[in-house]
């Protein structure tokens, strides 16, 4: 059994199903609606849909002759709250960088000054 997170980089692994979750965050629509710019057959759709439901990214409904699918963003915030705590790591990275720089600065204008 995989964890929420490597299921959810999984599923956004592939360009199509990260375009199909473009689309369901501007609200829910048909599968079939989400096949029309895909050069793909709509099996081949259905499996993208699978997966993205599989990894909790989305829920697919059933009215009548309507398939409707819609957006399940808790995922991603999970995914973005882990990447988060990287970001956190490269900003003060970073900032210690930027201290060490000015640092250098301070030093080569005292440097520079005293050669004068």
């Amino acid at each position: 059994m995989t964890d929420q997170i490597s299921s959810t980089f999984a599923a956004l692994a592939d360009p199509t199903r990260r375009a199909i979750l473009a689309r369901l965050a501007m609200g829910e629509t048909s599968v079939t609606e989400l096949a029309a710019p895909f050069e793909m057959s709509m099996p081949a759709v259905s499996r993208h849909l699978k997966v993205l439901e599989k990894a909790g990214l989305i829920a697919r409904g059933r009215e009548a002759q309507w398939r409707p699918c819609k957006l399940k963003a808790e995922p991603l915030k999970q995914a973005a709250d882990w990447l988060d705590e990287y970001r956190r790591f490269w900003d003060e990275s970073f900032d210690r960088l930027e201290e060490y720089l000015k640092t250098l600065q301070a030093k080569e204008k005292t440097h520079a000054s005293k050669k004068k």
